[in-house]
């Protein structure tokens, strides 16, 4: 006869558990990664402050000690000679309508060539775009003597379209768009093809609204190259009443004897001062723009 055994529930014995897998290693702070950075960022703003602290100095001190930051004696005259005594309204005039005319001139054709290459299909697209990417790797100066004799015999030499036609459009603008414009969509051109619009229309109200990031791109680099061209209109500009800031400032800041570097640095400051307020206000779709074309 068996006995039964009465009693709490027999429990089974809870199983290994696994061996916690190793923890991984914390990651130390790259300190020395934020220090090439800072040292980085030191030696491209050194100059810069150098640049505009030294446009508050005298000549004499400049020569005397030109590795020193700080003005020993703060001084004022040299934007004063450079507002006073040179016809500044003149040339930041000059400079203003070149590189605003040259900026609007590359927003416009630019993005007209870069559309006919990224939509549209016509004979002698592939070899048209060859020559576009060709003429990027022509340096300037290779085309300089015949572009300057060109405008001559037009008669453009020391006028307004002879500093402008020139730069209306360039390769790089038209790659760019062209980049930028082969990401968009096709199902909108063609929707807007069966609505009835013509390709201008295409153009002008479906596709540039959307090359906001491409177009701020192609203006900070085409307003910055133009503002700071100094080759063409030296050559070009043959009287002061077309002369532009860099010209201005070149022949203007050097002396009977000697150079006057307070003058240079504080036209320095006043040319540099319209190219960062463009970059910061479309910065944003700078940055955008130069990730989106892949251009490096």
């Amino acid at each position: 006869m068996t006995a039964i055994t009465s009693g709490a529930p027999r429990t089974t014995a809870p199983a290994p558990t696994a061996r916690p897998a190793r923890r991984r290693r914390t990651e130390r702070p790259r300190w020395w990664l934020y220090v090439v950075l800072a040292l980085g960022l030191i030696a491209m703003v050194m100059p810069f402050v150098w640049m505009i602290l030294g446009s508050f100095k005298t000549d004499a001190e400049i020569r005397q000690h030109p590795t020193g930051f700080w003005p020993l004696e703060p001084t004022l005259d040299n934007y004063a000679q450079l507002f006073g005594r040179l016809d500044f309204a003149t040339f930041f005039l000059n400079s203003t309508v070149v590189a605003v005319c040259v900026t609007l001139g590359n927003i416009v054709f630019s993005s007209m060539v870069g559309y006919a290459l990224a939509k549209l299909e016509f004979r002698g697209k592939r070899l048209l775009f060859a020559l576009v990417l060709a003429t990027l790797m022509v340096p300037g100066v290779v085309t300089f003597v015949p572009l300057f004799v060109l405008t001559a015999n037009l008669g453009l030499v020391n006028s307004y379209p002879g500093l402008i036609l020139p730069f209306l459009i360039t390769p790089l603008g038209v790659f760019l768009m062209r980049q930028f414009m082969l990401g968009l969509p096709d199902e909108l051109i063609e929707a807007a093809r069966i609505d009835g619009a013509s390709e201008w229309r295409i153009f002008l109200r479906v596709i540039m609204p959307l090359c906001g990031p491409a177009v701020a791109t192609l203006t900070i680099l085409t307003f910055l190259s133009s503002w700071n061209n100094f080759l063409w209109p030296l050559v070009v500009a043959t009287s002061e009443d077309r002369y532009t800031l860099p010209v201005a400032l070149a022949l203007y800041s050097v002396g009977q004897n000697a150079a006057q570097y307070g003058l240079m640095m504080a036209g320095a400051v006043i040319v540099v001062v319209p190219v960062l307020v463009v970059f910061v206000l479309l910065q944003r779709h700078f940055i955008q723009g130069i990730a989106l074309t892949g251009i490096k």
